[in-house]
């Protein structure tokens, strides 16, 4: 059976006037369910609210577009309030119950991408609501949630029915949400956009890696991040994870083209990709980029908390590892063959940017 690895868009799971949820489908997707990921976004317009939730899988939230406040509630500690924007990343783990909200005109859009492999179900995250007409307490009986909480019924009634909406609503605008508190944000988010680049190629492109140094949240999460953007027309080298980790990529802004090429040099994907959608590459597969005039960017993680890659072009690949005659023997070339190869891209550089 062959993989199907071509990039896909998502599908809206449910939405209203306070904004919409979006997921990509293991169906038309099938490496999400093969490598047990996640994937959805949230778009949130002015006063959307996102109401209080946790999931059965552990995630990293990118934010694409906009800003506003979302809540966060480890395990029995205090929420945290936390102001957000463009180029935000939060690494949400297990048990997490979080909110969002929008307050500005700009649609706030949120990435959600994850592990399933904890999940009720391979490939999608299931959502556990607090509240609402899908939520938690609208399954238990009245006296079970009296119990609970000690109230009376009447109490528990208004507080279980009253919310009628599911998943997101539309607050008035006169309604004042919690303000956001500055040392919230501390070990909690690390903006991708301001923070010190781990890569910087100039004309080439940049890359910021999200690891368990610059954000520990994501060794309890389980696996790294990064955002990447490469300028007009620049190639980013073949490369693969040597550490048997997925690539998941969300292609945040621009385009360009994609190759992959999987066992016995069979390329599997060779396609144009444009911003907004997502594709897998597999364990050990080799994966490379060329951008378009609009050059590209995109947010990958690796399913590893500190990923290993190996590439296969530039001053620190391979190549330049291995002996001459090696590789005079492998590629059955001359030795003047064999050191034209090896002269070349001697730079240390992951990104090329096109010949002048």
């Amino acid at each position: 059976m062959e993989l199907d690895l071509s990039p896909k868009l998502p599908k809206k799971v449910y939405g209203g006037d306070g904004g919409s949820y979006f997921a990509w489908c293991p169906e038309e997707l099938p490496m999400l369910k093969q490598g047990n990921i996640g994937a959805a976004k949230l778009a949130l317009e002015k006063h959307g609210f996102a109401i209080p939730r946790y999931s059965d899988s552990s995630k990293v939230a990118y934010v694409l577009q906009g800003s506003g406040t979302a809540g966060i509630v480890l395990p029995e500690q205090e929420e945290k309030v936390i102001e957000i924007k463009q180029g935000d990343s939060i690494a949400l783990p297990f048990g997490v119950v979080t909110w969002w909200f929008n307050n500005q005109d700009t649609e706030l859009v949120i990435l959600f991408l994850g592990e399933t492999h904890k999940g009720h179900k391979a490939g999608q995250f299931t959502e556990f609501y607090l509240t609402g007409s899908n939520g938690i307490f609208t399954g238990f009986s009245t006296e079970f949630v009296g119990r609970a909480w000690d109230l009376d019924e009447n109490t528990v009634k208004k507080l279980v029915g009253s919310q009628t909406g599911n998943g997101i609503v539309k607050l008035d605008a006169s309604f004042k949400m919690p303000q956001p508190k500055k040392e919230h944000r501390d070990g909690f988010v690390l903006n991708c956009l301001e923070a010190p680049l781990d890569v910087d190629i100039k004309d080439g492109g940049r890359v910021v890696v999200l690891n368990t140094k610059n954000l520990p949240l994501v060794g309890e999460v389980g696996f790294g991040a990064d955002l990447v953007r490469i300028d007009a027309h620049s190639m980013c080298s073949p490369g693969f994870s040597c550490d048997s980790a997925l690539q998941v990529t969300y292609i945040v802004g621009g385009s360009g083209r994609v190759q992959v090429v999987g066992a016995d040099g069979k390329r599997v994907l060779e396609t144009h990709i444009k911003a907004g959608s997502l594709f897998i590459v597999p364990r050990f597969f080799v994966v490379s980029k060329i951008a378009d005039s609009d050059g590209m960017s995109w947010f990958s993680i690796v399913t590893t908390p500190d990923p290993i890659f190996t590439h296969l072009a530039g001053r620190t690949s391979v190549w330049k590892a291995l002996s001459p005659e090696v590789l005079q023997a492998a590629f059955k070339v001359t030795p003047e063959v064999e050191n034209s190869f090896r002269s070349r891209r001697t730079a240390d550089a992951i990104f090329f940017p096109p010949s002048k």
